[in-house]
């Protein structure tokens, strides 16, 4: 049986491969395969090939003896993980099976060990890839290729076969009467318990850290090291220990003389999923159907209805009657946001910036806000760059609904309007809310520059806004003009062919958003020196900020015209999404 499980998958295997070079007698997948692959190799691949002879771009090899410390924080991790799978589940144990393999597999003269055996095999595919993926990224700070592959490998094999037996275990506990708030409450106890005794042990051992403790990164890590190294957590993590010391071995010699522990711990694993007497047919065809319905909602338009645990949720606001039209659009457009940016989380994030705020007091704060400020002017810029290809509530979104869209009694640049208003109103207030904690944290930053931290955070209020606007647009009016190149949707084609597709398109939105931000720039710049002399620079800084937001504005304006007319244009049955 195990021969035939090994067989389908092999086969699954190579018909898919064969089905993305089939693809690649077009152009645009040739193209983007070419550019993906050089990608690859340049960022990734190089790096490599050079550990059979060369060195790679940083060598941040772990030092000797620094060595164990590294070794505990991989383990903490490893734990929290873990513990995080024994805490939030609630579902009784399932196998995801697709429908045919539900169909095909369950009747079949099959035991519940060749179900999961089937399972462990097809997970190991992507276990191989996720390997090899973050080795090659490890593989750019340093180390030996094979040891750092082998070494992911086994994590992940090891929390693929933990997440199982995990899964088994809580539905046993359910069938004896066990709920998952008891459950929860006894695993969460265990780890407060052990905590504790680390920070009861450390309190009362170690002396508190002072500056010298803190002088640098050395310091730092040698403090730490002391904390975790000589009291109960050395022992508390030592299963998770076992599991990381491979990945972090020297050199060959050290790697298999940590990897029999390491794999006797996966065989423990192993023989804990495999002989676990758990009924999970029944759920698994549940799971099956969700997945299956997910997936027919995907292939529909309907986002919503691919979600799990779909719950009706409330409007953001209340739809009147009568107004813009280009607000109807973006009511609809601003539910499909969901749970991720509730009401909740906003009161949460403006609890926690209160509480950041009212730490800055004395040297300490200050440099915590430092750290603070320079985190939120990353995460400003981040809004920029990433903002607008997580938040694709647009076109990007509704492209293959688009004949339903042109049934509207709109003209083009309403519905483009409407389109693109979601997300600048999203990344608009995610981005005035990290200005207002700029501006609260200004007050606390060593140097007593407020003015013009004051005015560089007006003259960013101004700009942002109209910024996201431009963002969006050229995405937008990509999708409109190349509809067959920008895979629209998120049930589109994935690999490296795609992965080019989006590097090409990605230097080209950079190239038009560098253009249509040279005239902003040079209006800025002129007002900026001109207010200046007579001024100063706190008052320069958002006159001039205003000024280029203007021009941007009058650009977008234009944007959103030759967006609405390039739908308008836009022919509904032209290919787009193969």
């Amino acid at each position: 049986m195990i021969s035939a499980l090994l067989y389908l998958q092999y086969h699954t295997f190579r018909n898919r491969l064969v089905s993305r070079f089939k693809r690649l007698k077009q152009p645009k997948y040739l193209i983007g395969a070419v550019v993906g692959g050089l990608y690859f190799y340049f960022y990734f691949f190089r790096y490599l090939f050079r550990g059979f002879g060369g060195r790679p771009a940083m060598n941040l090899t772990v030092s000797s003896e620094h060595l164990l410390l590294f070794e505990l924080l991989g383990a903490l991790a490893l734990f929290v993980i873990v513990l995080l799978a024994w805490i939030i589940p609630h579902e009784r144990a399932a196998l995801t099976f697709t429908e045919a393999e539900v169909a095909f597999l369950f009747p079949a003269p099959m035991t519940r060990r060749h179900l999961i055996h089937y399972k462990l095999v097809r997970s190991q595919l992507g276990i191989f890839f996720s390997s090899l993926f973050l080795t090659l990224i490890s593989r750019r700070f340093g180390g030996n290729v094979w040891i750092h592959a082998l070494g992911w490998w086994l994590i992940l094999s090891t929390l693929n076969l933990h997440f199982l037996g995990c899964s088994f275990a809580r539905t046993m506990l359910l069938d004896h009467g066990i709920s998952n708030r008891l459950r929860r409450l006894l695993v969460f106890g265990l780890a407060v318990a052990m905590a504790g005794a680390v920070w009861v042990w450390a309190k009362r051992t170690l002396p508190a850290p002072d500056s010298a403790d803190t002088a640098n990164l050395n310091a730092i890590l040698d403090y730490a090291q002391r904390v975790l190294t000589a009291g109960p957590a050395l022992y508390l993590l030592y299963p998770f220990r076992l599991v990381v010391r491979p990945f972090l071995a020297p050199g060959a010699a050290a790697f298999f003389g940590a990897l029999a522990p390491a794999l006797l711990l996966f065989l423990l694993h192993y023989v804990w999923v495999v002989y676990s007497d758990v009924a999970f047919e029944e759920a698994s065809v549940e799971a099956s159907q969700k997945l299956a319905t997910r997936i027919a909602a995907v292939r529909a338009g309907n986002w919503q209805g691919a979600k799990k645990n779909q719950k009706a949720k409330r409007p953001w606001f209340k739809l009147a009657a009568t107004g813009p039209s280009a607000t109807a659009l973006l009511w609809k457009n601003l539910i499909g946001v969901g749970q991720v940016l509730s009401v909740r989380l906003w009161i949460v994030l403006i609890i926690v910036v209160a509480v950041g705020v009212g730490l800055g007091n004395g040297r300490t704060g200050q440099n915590l806000s430092f750290v603070a400020a320079i985190l939120v002017a990353t995460a400003l810029g981040y809004s920029l760059l990433l903002g607008p290809q997580l938040l694709r509530l647009d076109f990007r979104q509704d492209l293959l609904l688009a004949d339903l869209l042109k049934t509207f009694p709109l003209r083009g640049w309403q519905i483009a309007l409407g389109e693109i208003l979601a997300p600048v109103v999203v990344l608009a207030a995610c981005q005035w809310l990290l200005l207002l904690v700029g501006a609260g944290l200004v007050f606390y930053l060593p140097g007593k520059q407020e003015a013009l931290f004051l005015a560089i955070t007006l003259g960013a209020a101004f700009l942002l806004p109209v910024l996201d606007v431009l963002v969006l647009l050229i995405p937008n009016a990509a999708v409109l003009l190349f509809p067959s190149w920008i895979q629209a949707g998120k049930d589109s084609p994935r690999g490296i062919e795609t992965t080019g597709q989006r590097l090409i398109f990605a230097l080209g939105q950079l190239l038009v958003l560098s253009l249509a931000l040279l005239p902003a720039a040079i209006a800025f710049l002129g007002v900026f020196f001109l207010l200046k002399l007579a001024l100063g620079y706190a008052a320069a800084v958002p006159f001039a900020a205003l000024v280029a937001a203007i021009i941007l504005a009058v650009e977008a304006g234009f944007g959103v015209m030759l967006l609405g007319r390039l739908f308008e244009r836009f022919d509904v049955s032209e290919e787009h999404t193969n």
